[in-house]
């Protein structure tokens, strides 16, 4: 007797098949979800965001993109195949080998000939859906009115529609070159291509088919030989971007002709799909070949070589003109005001009395020294955290202007004792408060004077009624954080703490604002577990029914997702705008298609000794424009896209794209438009290009006698230097009737081989501050000036004063005794200042503990004019002794006593102190003192309850001191 499954043996391979199909199907299932459960939570979070356009744009676009490369290749392919089989010779003898060959080949054909196609399309499908951007900006892309020195096209053609065509004639060429080989190889193993006996034969079929495939790809040739006359104008030549002598005369003419060479030759093999002969294309092809070497390149070669290169100067000069104009243009260098300037290297008494504006706003308090400082005095708990480097803004203080250097108190979850889920995710949660120091002060003990400060917070940037300070959306956030609660709910998220020990009480607040996707239903919580790979989001009775998810938190990540368009500047900056902290993020619109503009490596460019961006070598650009400026809010990570620079055409291309998600300048708040400023990045990128684009004629360029270079940062490793980066500071140039937040960078002749100057060459400044208008641009805002030194005056640059201060023995001296016991020195940036009619060089020097706990103090000053130097324990003090006893203008850093750094009450906008002699302001000054020197006492031993109880005193006797206050009185900044 028999089973079932011996009697059937075909049984276990259908079970076994099922079980498969049935593994497959759920493989591809959960694969699906996944997928599904990645693009679900990428929609909810841009729809929070009020962004979704931007998503499904991109999505609709790229699946448009995929399905037109798909079926761009596939049915080409396809019917060329069927073409190539169907109409095979149906009687013919063929080779035994070509027998063999049929037999392997055909079990497979139908696969085959569906297959290919398949595989080839799905290639070619992906490659299209990556061209996505290209053909939009082509469909949208608008005229900019300025027109191309070589053809008088509008330079949008080449902005826009240049990159689409070829990569269109890019894919048609592709795609026929694939059909001609494919055709070829079915029309050989099937008979319709013979040969044999020194013969080759093709049957008529076969003839039409590849003389028409040959016809149309040489026919494509044609127009990208015709389109490439166009690339040579963003193509390097000699030492310029653009066609010089050589491409207009030879190489422009020599494309021209070898396209309707191409062309003919094209119509030669649609005629002999017609009437055979292969003879006439194949010579023609040949020709054409032939042609490429000598008109391609031979000519070019001769022209250059013996036209050219004796004659380079005087023929190459009108070309030079359209390179320096066209770069000018695309990096926004046009205007740039250039003053010839005598610089004076001697120094007399009295001589910086009429830029004692500038002298009384120096920052002495390097953002790059000082982090240290930040975190000992302001971090309060070891789970908060202060950026490496600080960033530089002003604010508005009693009607003055004051330089700050700011940062905010970010959350590090990694620094919490006890690191669970629980508390990295729903307990600590954020940072708390933006903390800023005077740049241009310090207190008797080398410490920043802070204008806001504390937890809870206060000072005098803010009003205690109207501010937020917690940041749940910070450079350093958590990767995601669940909060919100019903109402009603005890809170748990860790607000800040108090009194000495963070157990003893801690204030705890509910996120109620509305920062990113709701995941209150079990589904929701299902997808963000698949997306962080945890499960204590689906299982934590902490994730509620009104709980969001905050993630992608850092602002430029935001603005990034945003608007995917723009290069982004690397130096993020909050700023405290109508009460609340706010990231201010510039935006670059960029191209590398701007006809005769010159290109620089953007990662390259913005590099320095204290920003080191990634070394993406193709990142090359030849236009840029700081076309959008961008806020992320601290609190509710909501990011809002101003068109800064409307009239930008790349810009108003990618809005077209992008309807709505701009707002219009006009849209901005006036406190907002007082902290926006000139963009680091693309600062250091113009001044790459006016290392060799500060001359105006053809002459000087060919030369190549004046080119200059960025300095070395002093204070960087020698053996790996890097960039001295730009500064911001509130100051005065030569020919300005007043001081402005300004940007500046210095030059020094470029370096020949292993020899380099290290002397000024050139100062650059840019008017940074965009004034407190709402909706209205200073008219200053952005204007390059240029002091180009006379050659005839030495004056040393940034690495010779360095040089001068290391090798000086009474300074060396002195220094020596600062670095006693367990001290080192360090010395701050070296800054650089159109001052007295010459330069001016300052350096603070701070003093820390080698080891241990760090707190860099600002102790000494170093000053430079000319070949003079002084080193003292205040700015003034150094600036009289350089000047002869007295320089007419004092540091920002006086005589200070410990008084300023008091924070000032909130929404005073300073701290004043009366005017007068009386005994009632004595008084409260004296109890001003005592109040800071014990809330000092109380911040050091982390007493925060005596902080409080002494700041409140200390805010008691200021307003005392406000309302004592005369009909004169003098502004402490």
């Amino acid at each position: 007797m028999t089973t079932s499954s011996e009697s059937n043996p075909a049984a276990p391979r259908t079970t076994r098949r099922i079980v498969l199909a049935t593994v497959v199907i759920l493989a591809v299932l959960i694969a699906a979800f996944f997928v599904f459960a990645s693009m679900y939570t990428d929609f909810l979070w841009y729809d929070q965001l009020n962004f979704a356009q931007v998503l499904t744009t991109r999505w609709i676009a790229t699946a448009v993109m995929f399905a037109i490369g798909f079926l761009g290749m596939a049915v080409p392919m396809f019917i060329a195949i069927q073409l190539a089989y169907r109409l095979r010779p149906v009687y013919v003898r063929l080779s035994s080998q070509l027998d063999r060959y049929q037999e392997v080949v055909e079990p497979l054909r139908r696969l085959a000939m569906w297959g290919m196609p398949v595989f080839f399309g799905l290639f070619s499908g992906f490659a299209a859906a990556g061209q996505w951007e290209t053909v939009w900006q082509w469909a949208n892309g608008v005229a900019t009115g300025q027109k191309d020195a070589q053809f008088g096209l509008d330079t949008g053609f080449y902005l826009f529609a240049l990159p689409f065509y070829q990569a269109l004639l890019g894919f048609v060429s592709a795609v026929l070159i694939l059909c001609l080989i494919v055709s070829a190889v079915v029309l050989y193993l099937y008979g319709s291509v013979r040969i044999g006996q020194g013969e080759l034969r093709i049957s008529k079929a076969a003839r039409v088919q590849l003389a028409v495939i040959a016809g149309l790809y040489l026919l494509v040739q044609a127009v990208s030989l015709w389109m490439d006359r166009f690339k040579t104008l963003t193509s390097p030549e000699d030492r310029i971007t653009g066609p010089a002598f050589t491409g207009v005369t030879a190489v422009i003419p020599g494309l021209s002709i070898l396209a309707i060479i191409a062309a003919l030759v094209a119509v030669l093999f649609f005629i002999t799909a017609v009437i055979g002969h292969w003879r006439f294309p194949l010579a023609a092809t040949a020709l054409l070949i032939v042609a490429a070497l000598v008109v391609g390149v031979g000519y070019p070669w001769a022209v250059n070589t013996f036209q050219v290169k004796p004659n380079q100067n005087q023929l190459q000069a009108q070309y030079y003109e359209r390179n320096i104009k066209a770069t000018k243009a695309a990096y926004g260098l046009d205007s740039v005001q250039t003053t010839p300037f005598k610089a004076q290297t001697t120094a007399a008494a009295g001589q910086l009395r009429s830029d004692a504006d500038t002298t009384a706003s120096i920052r002495i308090m390097d953002p790059n020294v000082i982090p240290p400082t930040f975190q000992q005095l302001e971090q309060y708990r070891s789970y908060y955290k202060f950026p490496e480097n600080l960033d530089v803004d002003r604010y508005t203080i009693n009607g003055k202007t004051q330089d700050a250097v700011v940062a905010v108190r970010e959350i590090d979850t990694s620094r919490i004792g006890s690191q669970t889920w629980n508390n990295d995710t729903l307990v600590y949660t954020h940072g708390y408060g933006l903390v800023a120091a005077a740049g241009n002060q310090r207190t008797d003990d080398g410490e920043p004077v802070f204008l806001e400060r504390g937890i809870p917070t206060s000072g005098a940037l803010t009003d205690s009624q109207k501010y937020e300070p917690r940041v749940y959306f910070g450079e350093s956030s958590p990767a995601y954080s669940i909060v919100g609660a019903p109402k009603g709910t005890a809170p748990t998220e860790i607000d800040y703490p108090r009194g000495k020990d963070a157990s003893e009480s801690q204030t705890k607040t509910t996120f109620t604002g509305d920062g990113g996707p709701r995941i209150g239903n079990f589904f929701t919580k299902l997808l963000y577990a698949l997306k962080f790979q945890s499960e204590q989001i689906l299982f934590s009775d902490g994730v509620n029914a009104d709980s969001q998810i905050l993630y992608d938190r850092d602002p430029a990540t935001r603005v990034a997702k945003a608007a995917p368009y723009l290069t982004l500047d690397g130096d993020p900056y909050p700023s405290i705008v109508d009460g609340r902290i706010v990231w201010i993020v510039d935006g670059y619109t960029t191209s590398s298609s701007y006809p005769y503009s010159s290109s620089v490596n953007l990662p390259k460019a913005i590099s320095d000794s204290v920003n080191t961006a990634p070394g993406f070598v193709t990142d090359d650009i030849n236009y840029i424009r700081n076309s959008v400026k961008a806020t992320v809010d601290a609190y509710d990570g909501k990011v809002t896209l101003y068109a800064w620079d409307p009239t930008d055409p790349v810009l108003k291309t990618w809005q077209k794209i992008y309807p709505s998600t701009l707002k219009p300048i006009s849209d901005m708040s006036a406190q907002l438009m007082s902290h926006v400023r000139y963009p680091t990045d693309l600062f250091k990128v113009q001044r790459a290009m006016l290392g060799t684009y500060h001359v105006n004629d053809a002459a000087s360029f060919a030369r190549q006698d004046n080119q200059w270079e960025t300095p070395n940062d002093p204070q960087s490793d020698t053996s790996n230097p890097k960039l001295q980066p730009p500064y911001y500071l509130t100051m005065k140039m030569p020919g300005q009737t007043a001081s402005q937040f300004s940007m500046y960078t210095t030059f020094i002749p470029a370096s020949q081989g292993s020899t380099s100057r290290n002397v000024l060459m050139g100062y650059l400044s840019v008017d940074a501050d965009a004034g407190s208008t709402a909706g209205k641009k200073s008219a200053s805002y952005g204007k390059l000036r240029m002091l180009e030194i006379d050659a005839d005056t030495t004056v040393p640059g940034p690495g010779q004063v360095q040089n001068t201060f290391n090798s000086d023995t009474t300074v060396g001296q002195q220094l020596n005794l600062l670095k006693q016991g367990q001290s080192e020195v360090i010395h701050g940036n070296l800054l650089t200042l159109p001052v007295g009619g010459g330069f001016l060089y300052v350096q603070p020097v701070f003093v820390q503990a080698s080891s241990g706990t760090q707190l860099p103090r600002l102790q000494k000053i170093l000053v430079a004019f000319g070949d003079k130097i002084a080193f003292a324990d205040t700015l003034t003090q150094a600036l009289d002794q350089l000047f002869g006893g007295d320089s007419g203008a004092t540091g920002g850093d006086g005589n200070l006593t410990p008084t300023p750094n008091p924070t000032p009450s909130p929404g005073t906008g300073g701290t004043t102190t009366p005017s007068g002699n009386t005994a009632a302001i004595q008084a409260a000054l004296q109890d001003a003192k005592a109040a800071m020197l014990a809330r000092d006492a109380a911040l050091k031993a982390g007493d925060l309850s005596a902080f409080a109880v002494q700041d409140k005193a200390l805010t008691d006797a200021v307003n005392r001191l406000i309302q004592l206050e005369g009909s004169s009185s003098t502004t402490t900044k």
